[in-house]
């Protein structure tokens, strides 16, 4: 696979990003909104919005662009990466101020976390999250993922400072229907 493939929700459209993507993104990381994540510095925002664009062709993974289905406004990213510090395929998201507080953030790690089991035969994905991160923690949580405090961690962070979320495969849960979703 060489570009994010692009799948639609009901209200999303999850695509390749695209260089228009970049002033949204840079500005997420130089707001208080990155806290979490580590505020980046537009230089270094801008390599790590290329890192996410180009694992899809080095690892057959990486960074969706989030843009509704209603206007195509662009509304945050949501991600399966691996950059190589990190032990395990991660399940991220994030959402500029325009797309918080609606409901993306979980529409778009639901079909992401599906995409890495059925699509790339994942057999585990997880999230790593700053354990004050409580509204990532509630997602992680309202995804089905379990803390995982045995689980390694990114190269040389410590529990105090990241949390580890295992996600479930969704399809292993279900006995029938989308209503096991919600």
């Amino acid at each position: 696979m060489t570009a994010a493939p692009t799948i639609e929700t009901q209200r999303l459209r999850l695509r390749a990003h695209v260089s228009a993507d970049f002033e949204a993104y840079a500005d997420v990381f130089a707001s208080d909104r990155a806290g979490y994540m580590g505020q980046l510095k537009r230089r270094h925002a801008w390599f790590s919005f290329c890192s996410d664009v180009a694992q899809w062709s080095l690892f057959g993974h990486g960074a969706w662009g989030i843009e509704t289905l209603e206007d195509g406004a662009f509304v945050g990213q949501v991600a399966l990466l691996k950059p190589d510090h990190f032990p395990e395929l991660e399940l991220g998201w994030m959402m500029t101020a325009a797309g918080e507080g609606k409901g993306y953030a979980f529409e778009a790690a639901q079909v992401a976390r599906d995409f890495a089991y059925a699509e790339l035969g994942r057999d585990t994905l997880v999230s790593y999250i700053d354990p004050k991160n409580s509204r990532s923690i509630a997602l992680a949580t309202r995804l089905g993922a379990l803390r995982d405090d045995t689980s390694e961690r990114p190269d040389g962070d410590t529990l105090e400072e990241t949390v580890v979320y295992r996600h479930p495969d969704a399809s292993a849960l279900m006995d029938g229907g989308m209503e096991a979703y919600t």
